[in-house]
Parts: C-alpha cells; structure tokens; sequence
C-alpha cells in the first residue's frame, strides 16, 4: 500500500486549523464582538483578556481572524460551487457532443480566460458594489475554464475506453455513462481543482480588501486589516503579522493539498 504524500498530510493539517477557526465563529463565537470598537485598548500586545492583542480601534485581534476565516471560507465555498456546477458539465458536454459544441465551449473558456480572476472581481465590484459575495461570484465565473479544460480532456480519454463502447452498445444514455463511469474517474481530479480554486478565493479576496474592493467596514477581513494598519508597522507590527500569517497558512495548506493530492492521483495511475 503507497504512503500518502506529506504534502498531502501537511496542508490537510493546515486547512484543518483554519476550518477550524471558520468554525469556531460560526458555533461558539469570537470571544469579543470583532467590530465593536474600544478607544481605551488601542494598539495593546498580547494578554490574557485579548491573546493577539487590539488594532488600532481597540477591537481585539483575535476576533477579527476568527471573523476574517468565515468571510475566507464563505467566499471560497461560493467560488468553487459555481466553477464546480457550471465547469464540470460543460466539459463533458463538450466532450460528449464535439463538433460546434466543444468549439463554443472551448471559446467562451478562452474568452473568460483572458480576463484574470482578479480584474473580473474589480469589474464586478465596481458594477455591483463591493462585497464579499460579488467577490465570489467574479472568482467562481473566473475559474470555470479550469474545470471545462480538465474535466473535456479526462472525459475524452474515458470516452475512448473499450467499456464505454460496450455501454453504449449496451443502450446507456449519456447521462448514465457520464454519472457511472465518467464522474467517478473525475473525483479526484476535481478535488485538486477545487482546491486551487478556494486558495484563490482566498487570495483575491483578501486583495480586494486591502483595496477597498472586498468585505465592507466594518466587516472583519484579512486583507483590509493587512491595509488599516499598514502604518503601524513599528508600533504595533503584530497587527500585520496575524492576519499575514492566516493568508500564508490558508493558501500554503490549499496549494500543498492540491499538489498532494495531484501527486496521490498520479502515483495510483502508474
């Protein structure tokens, strides 16, 4: 039996404490309202009453990551939900019907994929306002050629096996082929995609807020954290570290368990 790789274990491991933050606020609650501002705890170090210390409004640290790992969470779900839904059947539509079919789809793919995930966020948010949800939809309408590219190569592959032939001869309908014989051999595949997907949820939203485009004031946020006290460097640089420190973990733990899973995938086909 092959050992996992570590990288797979390692980023599980760190996409299991940030879950785990996200859940923590959902649940039981940040131990102090993270939007609820005290003059007379500005800028505090760590202590027993506030573990990460206060910002530069009094509102305690921790709360706050707490809070942003919901916002994190929320939007990755959202975003890889639509690129998942929208992606995987047209991938193996394109790849069941050919002909037009797959050439529509495979330009419209190209014509999104000319536009990063980023700048149709941007777009979006100056369209539709800014908010963690518009954010969101702009990533998730952003990773949708990913999944078409993927999921139209695995199942043209698939497609070509003798037991496909066979069910076809036997009077399966596409459907019955695609949901027995296709989605199965994509799981694995589409876990990794999701995966990318949600750490550049991650990413993008964070950036969105750092730029006033993501989670309003006074919504907690990663990234506009990262941006209100960017001043404070000197004075209070843990204000910069822990909301850093919970992007890198987020987005390290996402992309080491897609390349783990990756490799996984690749050593069980060999």
């Amino acid at each position: 039996m092959r050992r996992l790789p570590v990288t797979l274990w390692a980023g599980s491991v760190l996409i299991a404490m940030v879950v785990l933050l996200a859940l923590w606020s959902w649940l039981i609650g940040a131990p102090y309202d993270p939007v609820a501002a005290d003059a007379s705890a500005r800028l505090q170090g760590s202590s027993p009453e506030h573990l990460m210390g206060t910002d530069r409004f009094g509102r305690d640290v921790f709360s706050i990551i707490l809070g942003g790992a919901q916002v994190a969470l929320s939007v990755g779900v959202v975003a890889a939900l639509i690129a998942l839904l929208v992606g995987t059947p047209l991938g193996m539509w394109a790849a069941i019907r050919r002909g037009w079919v797959q050439g529509a789809v495979t330009r419209s793919s190209d014509v999104i994929q000319a536009f990063p995930s980023l700048l149709l966020a941007i777009v979006f948010s100056a369209v539709f306002g800014a908010s963690p949800m518009v954010a969101a939809v702009a990533i998730g309408i952003g990773a949708i050629p990913g999944f078409v590219r993927m999921v139209r190569a695995v199942t043209a592959r698939i497609l070509r096996e003798e037991y496909i032939t066979a069910a076809r001869s036997a009077g399966r309908n596409w459907f019955s082929i695609a949901w027995r014989h296709v989605l199965p051999n994509l799981a694995g595949l589409l876990l990794v995609e999701i995966a990318v997907t949600f750490s550049i949820a991650i990413l993008a939203e964070s950036a969105l807020s750092y730029l006033g485009l993501g989670t309003p004031a006074p919504e907690p946020s990663w990234g506009r954290m990262l941006y209100e006290h960017q001043v404070f460097i000197e004075v209070a640089p843990m204000t910069l570290v822990w909301p850093g420190l919970a992007i890198a973990i987020s987005v390290l733990g996402l992309n080491l368990f897609s390349e783990g899973l990756r490799d996984a995938l690749h050593s069980r086909r060999s």
